[in-house]
């Protein structure tokens, strides 16, 4: 089903498409490829709106598709075939999701839907927030038979650019004020750690005796001793895309009652626990979204790698296609 879901300041109407199969809706916007919502068996799982104008005046990336490159880059700067190039600065003088007219502030166009699937379009012109090539992307949203939400992500481009797509959804499965007593397993014995901008700084580190040591499981709540500690890095889960989909993270409510496994071809995971949320209006249902309101579990390419050759490949040539596939599954 498709209906109206508001108008754009320049006019454009943006659309909505429900999707149902199963215990399974979701909610999709062609504005910014979004899932506004998303219930498992009647329960609302992710954050988002009820209007169009707080995605356009409030929304931290809820739901959006975030591109050309999710995650950070440095001084948002990069050299590529010898030429350097300057991409939008909107975060503290970096590059964050694409920029500010990145993917996810961007008309999308529906190009198939049927009940349980729908297949977004976007055309990001040569020059686009800094980046050269122009570059086709398709988003297609899929709700199984089997319980899951599957993101199956393609591009192409007719200059060699880098790309870097990841879906932004925050998750709350028990609809709690945060998700501090959720439970969340990695499979990921590395992390990158970051500087006080939050950019990888080059290592490649072993979780083991650290906080971020998910490997078996931990609650998203500080222990003692890591009151200071930040949750918002990415997890190497491999050095490069995997042909098919494997196990990437698993999330719980406090209650043990839900389940949502990752699953992913994608080489790293971004955990962002939700610490700098303060939405100034309600979300979906009259909620409040504060601190910790959601998590985030971006499967993506490794940040900045553009400024790190051994991190993961993120350059797209003309010759190649982007494909990126990955499954929320609920139990």
């Amino acid at each position: 089903m498709i209906q109206d879901f508001g108008t754009l300041p320049d006019g454009s109407r943006v659309e909505e498409i429900t999707l149902k199969k199963g215990g399974l809706e979701a909610s999709i916007l062609s504005y910014g490829a979004i899932v506004r919502d998303l219930k498992v068996n009647g329960r609302s799982v992710v954050l988002g709106f009820e209007r169009l104008q707080d995605y356009l005046d409030y929304s931290p990336y809820f739901g959006a598709v975030v591109g050309r490159c999710a995650n950070r880059i440095a001084n948002g700067r990069m050299v590529l075939g010898g030429q350097e190039y300057q991409l939008d600065q909107n975060d503290s003088g970096h590059h964050l999701h694409g920029g500010s007219a990145g993917f996810s502030n961007r008309l999308w166009q529906i190009e198939q839907s049927d009940k349980a699937s729908v297949l977004l379009k976007l055309i990001s012109e040569d020059g686009d927030m800094g980046y050269p090539g122009t570059v086709e992307v398709l988003v297609r949203y899929t709700l199984t038979g089997s319980g899951a939400l599957r993101v199956k992500m393609s591009a192409t481009t007719d200059q060699l650019t880098p790309v870097n797509l990841t879906q932004h959804s925050y998750f709350n499965l028990d609809g709690s004020d945060t998700i501090l007593d959720h439970q969340l397993e990695i499979a990921a014995e590395t992390y990158l750690p970051v500087n006080s901008d939050l950019i990888p700084n080059g290592e490649v580190r072993n979780v083991a005796w650290t906080p971020y040591d998910f490997q078996d499981g931990r609650r998203l709540r500080r222990r003692s001793g890591e009151q200071d500690v930040i949750f918002d890095h990415n997890f190497c889960l491999a050095d490069r895309p995997r042909e098919k989909v494997e196990f990437a993270a698993a999330l719980e409510d406090a209650a043990g009652d839900m389940r949502m496994e990752v699953w992913t071809t994608e080489p790293g995971l971004q955990l962002y626990d939700g610490g700098k949320l303060d939405v100034p209006v309600s979300g979906l249902a009259g909620r409040d979204y504060g601190a910790h309101a959601g998590v985030c579990l971006e499967t993506q390419r490794w940040p900045d790698s553009v400024n790190h050759k051994e991190f993961t490949d993120v350059l797209l040539q003309p010759s190649e296609n982007y494909n990126h596939v990955t499954e929320f599954r609920f139990s």
